[in-house]
């Protein structure tokens, strides 16, 4: 359970166990006090952490749902008060229409899950107006009753965004070596393996993209250092494309026994430098990264004789400077990142 990776391996499983238990806790709790509407904390444990696993989202979607929830309680409050006093229920549906409106210009944007979840809570306190005001108070108290188990229960076993992105990074990185072996080997760029391969390395870097926020949360790595190293990312998958499709043809076996001994340092490194970087995220052997790179071949292009072959080396070198630089930003984030 302590593990990381496992953690990371069976996260819908800890977090449907995770949630099932809160769900027992705001149901005891209710109902053993007694409490007026107690469902209302049910709802809410779902709301903040029933779609959110990792632990870096929680927080800030608790509080989120508790100012949403004051705004809405206080509103809803107000027009069942008005509703009480002057006895017009069509002036409270067309006041609750407003506000809601209101609302819902303001859910569109940044803050917009605030405003979206004031305005149902005003639904949830106020009804149509005709519901009494200590409901509507039971209903508000119930919310943050929600909200504060569904926080005490986050921090049982948290699942970090940070594993998520480490992990997928670490397959990213060995499914760019598999990719690039397979360059060099010859072998087709068509072929649905390869394909395969490509589409999983797009799909990773969408997912990456979407983890970095939490990530910064959870770790206080700042945004502009992982967006560097998923630049790193982006820039090795884009090198291998071109590669690929750049390389001699397969028949040209000069071309390829020439390529195989002029960047020969280059090919090892290359390997060894993504599988090092997929291992140390993996188990979380950092020191790997801080070890001294293999240094390339010295060799230069001979400026004088062009040859179509240049163009292929150059960018094999480049591709070798970008996994350097890469490495040596996850050793310097590793202390944070390494939880």
């Amino acid at each position: 359970m302590l593990d990381p990776y496992r953690r990371y391996r069976h996260a819908k499983l800890i977090h449907a166990v995770r949630v099932s238990l809160g769900l027992l806790a705001t149901i005891l709790l209710t109902t053993g006090i007694n409490l007026p509407h107690g469902e209302w904390a049910s709802v809410t444990m779902l709301v903040v952490i029933g779609g959110l696993q990792h632990h870096g989202n929680i927080g800030k979607k608790a509080a989120e749902r508790a100012i949403g929830t004051l705004i809405g309680a206080g509103v809803g409050l107000l027009l069942v008060a008005q509703q009480a006093w002057l006895g017009m229920p069509w002036l409270t549906y067309f006041a609750m229409s407003v506000v809601c409106g209101f609302f819902s210009y303001h859910a569109i944007g940044k803050g917009g899950y605030t405003a979206l979840l004031s305005a149902i809570t005003v639904f949830i306190v106020a009804g149509h107006g005709d519901n009494p005001v200590t409901d509507g108070l039971w209903r508000g108290v119930d919310i943050l009753i929600g909200i504060a188990l569904a926080l005490a229960f986050s921090f049982a076993l948290p699942l970090y965004a940070v594993y998520s992105w480490r992990y997928n990074l670490a397959d990213a990185l060995r499914d760019c070596a598999a990719i690039y072996g397979r360059i060099i080997r010859g072998e087709s760029v068509t072929a649905d393996e390869h394909l395969k391969l490509m589409n999983r390395l797009n799909t990773v870097m969408i997912q990456l993209r979407s983890l970095m926020p939490s990530v910064s949360k959870e770790v206080r790595v700042s945004m502009t250092e992982l967006d560097a190293i998923q630049r790193n990312l982006r820039m090795c998958v884009s090198i291998l494309e071109i590669l690929g499709n750049s390389r001699p043809n397969a028949d040209d076996s000069e071309a390829m026994v020439h390529l195989q001994s002029a960047l020969k340092a280059e090919h090892r490194q290359i390997r060894v430098q993504l599988i090092g970087m997929a291992r140390a995220l993996k188990s979380g052997a950092s020191q790997r990264l801080s070890r001294p790179a293999e240094s390339p071949s010295d060799s230069t292009l001979d400026a004088s004789v062009y040859s179509p072959l240049d163009g292929y080396q150059l960018l094999t070198r480049q591709l070798t400077a970008n996994i350097g630089e890469m490495r040596q930003r996850l050793a310097k984030t590793a202390p944070r990142w390494n939880i």
